[in-house]
Parts: structure tokens; sequence; C-alpha cells
């Protein structure tokens, strides 16, 4: 049953969903913001030359409140940031996000490395799932796979967090993983 490929693949599509709420409800609502870390070396990640290099494994970005051309589909992400003052495009594939952090509610979530990225031969391995497609409601019909959702706004610093909102040095490089066990009914 690979269950563990499947919550993985579920998690990973409450990151897409969270992105497509910010653009669906026009920017991010309160003080939220997400810090989103992802692989560079991924397949499909398309990431400016000059950011590769001064990141070569993986980089976390920060939606806040300068962003632009945010988009959301079925399988990846793509918006501009500012790094240095320049705007630069980038394209991530959601199975690149390592984590995923929400640090005004505490919400955080480490994935696996993809098989690809884990140094075995991938040719024997199962191959990645896609994510589920959202069905298109009556409220909203943008959420249909392959239809893009799309905004335009925001801050974006890139950088990791090097401290928790009480000022101490957070575990696990900033980030709080959330175990499936603390949703369930006790």
């Amino acid at each position: 049953m690979n269950y563990e490929q499947m919550t993985q693949l579920a998690l990973r599509g409450v990151v897409r969903d969270a992105i497509r709420r910010v653009i669906r409800e026009d920017g991010l609502p309160g003080a939220h913001h997400f810090y989103i870390t992802f692989l560079t070396r991924y397949p499909g990640v398309e990431i400016d030359e000059g950011l590769s290099k001064k990141y070569p494994e993986e980089i976390t970005i920060v939606l806040e409140h300068q962003y632009w051309d945010l988009n959301a589909y079925a399988d990846e992400f793509e918006v501009t940031l500012k790094f240095g003052g320049i705007p630069k495009y980038l394209k991530v594939p959601y199975h690149a996000i390592s984590r995923f952090h929400d640090p005004s509610v505490g919400f955080a979530l480490q994935f696996d490395p993809p098989p690809e990225m884990d140094g075995s031969d991938s040719k024997g391995s199962e191959t990645v799932a896609q994510l589920a497609p959202v069905k298109p409601t009556a409220a909203n019909p943008s959420t249909a796979l392959g239809a893009p959702m799309t905004k335009s706004l925001g801050k974006a610093k890139p950088a990791k967090a090097d401290k928790d909102d009480d000022g101490d040095k957070p575990d696990n490089d900033g980030e709080k993983v959330v175990s499936l066990d603390s949703f369930r009914k006790k």
C-alpha cells in the first residue's frame, strides 16, 4: 500500500492548497507568511543560474509582502521574488519542497527527500505520483487540474528563519515538524 508515500503526497497537497488560498483570497490573511524550502537541483525546478550556484542544494524563500506573478498549478507553483533587489522567476514542483513553515501559527511540515534525489538508482523505485487535482466548485471554478490560480503582490526574503517568535533558537533549522499523531483524537 505504501502509506508513507500516500501521506507525503497528501501533505504536499496541503502546501498546494495553502498557496492557492493566498491567490484566491487576494494575499496572505493576517500575519500568515510562508517559509518554503526546496531542492534547487530537483528535476523541473527553474531557478536563476546565479541563485543555483549560491544555493546548490536547497534554498528557503519567504512569501510575505512582496512577490509577483504567483501561480499555483496541480504539480508546481511559480513566483517572482526579489533577490538583492533584482526580480527572479522561480518555478517549483511541489515534490521539490523539503520544508514548509507558517511561523505565524507555528505550523510546519518536513518531507522525505524524493526518490530521485536520494542518490540511489531511481529506475527500480516507484515513480512519484502526481498530486490529485482539486475539483472545481461553483464558488471557485479556477481550481481545476491545469487551471492556474494567479496572484501578484507581497514581500519575500531569501533567508532562513534564525529565531522563533519568542526569540529562542528553534530546533531543526527553524522548522517545527508536525506529527500526524497531533491531529488524531485521543
